[in-house]
């Protein structure tokens, strides 16, 4: 099976994108336009029920997301390969990497959720739950993570992409996966580099959160916070973001 995928540039450090709850292959702002393609290759693959893989169907789960991205690395030929998550993709990340640790070379997670989960109280899982049918529920939770601060067709804008991007029964599916499951005791040490991008506006994956879950789990870990933006760095600040992007490649390197 192929795995519907973008490839953007054709430098030799090679990363695999995993995007977010509300993302896809095409949901990564200003970063496929403004990646240095002599310096990286960057694929950029959907998860099953998203995107160009808006048919297919699975069990939409971190394993299967990790099994894909692997696969993918082989169908490309890449034996080794960084991995950047977005959200939802931070968990994924750190997922593929637990699966198979040694062909992984470093680790970027933006506004990534950690491999513990998280620690949803009733009235935000029933926000959260009911977002896969409700498209308010996935404005307001696009609203609270940005800060409340944008425009109400900016955040309309992003509802219209996920519901474009992704089928309404995987969207719901994939919550679980990465919202109730702490795999962190499957993670073996981190030797590589581990780079975290995080808005200062993002209420749920901000430096707080960030700092209470990663960097208590992973101390050699390096988090970068970008003041003006929120969940979603790379739409409300490319220019920061693409920055400290810049910088994570360079420990890579």
């Amino acid at each position: 099976m192929s795995v519907g995928h973008v490839v953007v540039g054709s430098g030799p450090v090679r990363l695999i994108a995993l995007h977010g709850w509300f993302g896809s292959s095409s949901g990564w702002g200003e970063l496929p336009l403004r990646i240095d393609g002599d310096r990286c290759t960057v694929a950029f693959p959907d998860y099953r029920g998203y995107g160009t893989r808006k048919t297919e169907t699975g069990d939409y789960s971190l394993a299967e997301i990790s099994a894909d991205a692997r696969a993918l690395a082989d169908e490309l030929g890449w034996n080794r390969y960084a991995l950047i998550g977005h959200s939802m993709g931070g968990t994924a990340m750190m997922r593929t990497f637990a699966d198979a640790p040694q062909r992984v070379t470093g680790l970027i997670g933006v506004s990534p959720v950690p491999p513990t989960g998280v620690p949803f109280d009733d009235e935000s899982w029933a926000l959260f739950d009911g977002a896969a049918d409700n498209d308010d529920n996935r404005a307001a939770i696009i609203d609270f993570t940005t800060g409340n601060v944008h425009p109400d067709e900016w955040v309309q804008q992003m509802v219209r992409f996920s519901v474009e991007n992704s089928r309404r029964d995987a969207f719901g599916a994939y919550l679980p996966s990465w919202g109730r499951t702490d795999f962190h005791e499957e993670v073996p040490p981190v030797e590589v580099p581990l780079r975290l991008i995080v808005g200062a506006r993002d209420a749920a994956l901000g430096p707080q959160t960030c700092e209470a879950s990663w960097l208590q789990l992973f101390p050699d870990a390096a988090m970068a916070v970008i003041d003006d933006a929120g969940h979603y760095p790379m739409y409300e600040s490319p220019d920061a973001f693409m920055d400290h992007f810049g910088r994570a490649l360079d420990a890579l390197d």
